[in-house]
């Protein structure tokens, strides 16, 4: 940028003063670089001298003695170049005094690296980072910063910051992992120089979730060894991994290639071999799992299948979930029947769900058998059998059959009233159990009529038999007390004002 100064008015002798003359040049230039400043004052009258002062003090002088033409200096730009340019011209009794110009010398970046803070760039999620762009020499720079040789900008990297020549990242994540480099340059003109630097290494470590514990177990000549796994689901390598039984340290390992570990135990199927724990650890951390058992129950007691029947929003079939539920046993291997066959084949089960066949697949290691695509083919009867995955020596236990059938109206639009397969027998059974009551009801009302038909006739029978002359008279008669004199006998049509008394025993 150039500011005008003025400086100062110079009184004169005996004459006028001169019109201003006129300074040109550049404001900065590269160190060793040649520039040049023109003085020029075309009303000046001859003889003309130009002289070109920094900071006040006299560096050159021109003299022109023919005609008024600006006045050159050439001057070699060092380190002491910069300051504070005017150019003065002098006549006979008359001194000029020209604009200023602030000239700056421009040192091109040399040597530049990036420091780091922490360092080395190693930091945990959520930390601080600076990143700092120095330079051996240079002045009037500017800094450009690269992430896995991108341009870092506020659009591509919103979470990172420039501020001069630091770049921050306030809080950071797995995802400012990468290799980092600066550019220190400036600029003169349409000249641009700059310096780069070797690319720094940040890491950003993510810290270790709680570990979690499983146990498998395989056979091993005539005996069974257990596999105990440690993992923690995210976290940074290297970490350390134990194995606690019974709060006892059995074994240590360190973790360099993914965050999980493997210890082998002995295990006796049906014994209880004690509660283990997976302790993990790093510089910064240590967890514990959850304890876990140690005990292997063989496959044993019932097996049974459960259906379950999906329908589409048009309520129509869209398939059926059969369950094989095994009442005990902490590995069982379950292979199924369709028809007294096993399907599907034991080469193609695929244990973690994935479908073995377009119409079927298995999920929960075999436990859930999916009829995906129904037709009629499909309907026959299906059990289950289980045995220990971990001996293929011992026997099966297998569960009855469960008929499934699949009409081709359950796999079309059906009305709304029409019972579904499962619904179907439900209905049947309330059915029945209405008619059953209704049934019992009206043998119980039927009952209580013919006994008291029967009661009553035993009663007509006894209201006609005592003697008249009796003063005894049957319990189950009862006893009146006529107004104004006893009667034994009461014929039909008598007008009887009675009240019920107690009879004596």
């Amino acid at each position: 940028m150039r500011t005008l100064h003025a400086l100062f008015l110079l009184p004169l002798l005996g004459g006028s003063i001169a019109s201003h003359p006129v300074l040109n040049g550049p404001a900065m230039a590269y160190l060793g670089s040649q520039v040049v400043l023109r003085c020029s004052a075309s009303d000046s009258s001859l003889p003309v001298t130009y002289e070109l002062r920094k900071d006040g003090l006299l560096i050159d002088a021109r003299a022109h003695l023919q005609e008024v033409q600006p006045a050159s200096f050439s001057l070699k730009v060092t380190g002491r170049s910069g300051g504070l340019y005017h150019c003065e011209t002098k006549t006979e009794g008359s001194v000029g005094i020209s604009n200023s110009i602030r000239f700056n010398v421009v040192t091109p970046a040399s040597n530049t690296r990036v420091i780091s803070d922490p360092f080395p760039a190693v930091l945990y999620e959520g930390s601080r980072m600076v990143l700092r762009c120095d330079t051996a020499k240079g002045s009037h720079l500017s800094y450009s910063w690269f992430f896995n040789k991108k341009q870092v900008t506020s659009a591509t990297s919103p979470r990172l910051h420039i501020t001069g020549n630091q770049l921050v990242m306030e809080r950071a994540t797995p995802e400012h992992t990468g290799a980092y480099s600066c550019m220190a340059w400036s600029r003169v003109q349409d000249v641009q120089r700059f310096s780069s630097s070797s690319e720094v290494k940040v890491i950003v470590k993510v810290h270790l979730s709680k570990p979690e514990i499983s146990l498998s177990i395989f056979k091993e000549g005539t005996g069974y060894r257990g596999n105990v796994t440690c993992w923690s689901s995210r976290g940074t390598v290297p970490a350390n991994f134990s194995l606690l039984v019974d709060d006892k340290m059995m074994a240590s390992v360190v973790a360099s290639d993914s965050v999980s570990a493997w210890f082998s135990v002995a295990v006796v199927p049906g014994l209880d071999m004690g509660v283990a724990r997976c302790w993990v650890k790093n510089e910064v951390q240590e967890l514990m799992s959850e304890p876990l058992t140690l005990e292997v129950v063989p496959v044993g007691g019932d097996v049974n299948v459960e259906v379950q029947y999906v329908y589409r929003s048009d309520s129509t079939l869209a398939a059926a979930l059969l369950t094989c539920h095994v009442s005990r046993g902490s590995f069982p291997f379950v292979s199924w029947l369709f028809n007294n066959a096993t399907l599907p084949s034991e080469t193609q089960m695929d244990f973690k769900g994935q479908q073995v066949r377009p119409q079927f697949a298995l999920m929960d290691w075999g436990r859930t058998l999916v009829l995906a695509k129904l037709d009629s083919e499909d309907s026959g009867f299906y059990q289950c059998r289980a045995r220990d995955r971990y001996d293929n020596s011992n026997p099966w236990l297998e569960s009855g059959a469960v008929l499934i059938q699949i009409k081709d109206w359950m796999l079309d639009n059906r009305p709304q009233e029409a019972a579904s397969p499962e619904t179907a027998p439900m209905v049947t059974e309330i059915i029945a159990i209405i008619f059953c009551c209704f049934l019992l009801l009206t043998l119980a009302v039927s009952s209580y009529c013919v006994y008291r038909m029967i009661d009553n006739k035993k009663g007509l029978r006894s209201s006609t038999a005592p003697n008249a002359t009796s003063d005894v008279l049957p319990l189950s008669i009862p006893i009146f007390h006529l107004e104004g004199k006893q009667a034994d006998t009461c014929s039909t049509g008598c007008s009887i004002n009675s009240q019920i008394v107690e009879s004596p025993v």
